[in-house]
């Protein structure tokens, strides 16, 4: 909704008249609204630096012993 260029107010009042509630069974608010997006957003940027992060490769002597 907001990428379609509606504001946190109008996306709570329309979530709200969806009658969907927050995590802790309460009305929407444009600051809560705001909020989750901003957490989304955070979270996106965390996940995309992990998938572009390279991992050195390390080679280490691997064997295997057979106990009888």
């Amino acid at each position: 909704m907001y990428s379609e260029g509606l504001g946190y107010r109008k996306i709570a009042l329309k979530l709200n008249s969806y009658g969907i509630k927050t995590a802790r069974d309460t009305g929407w608010t444009n600051t809560k609204v705001f909020s989750i997006l901003k957490r989304k957003k955070q979270r996106d940027e965390r996940v995309e630096e992990l998938r572009l992060r390279e991992y050195p490769i390390v080679f280490t002597s691997f064997e295997f012993k057979y106990y009888d």
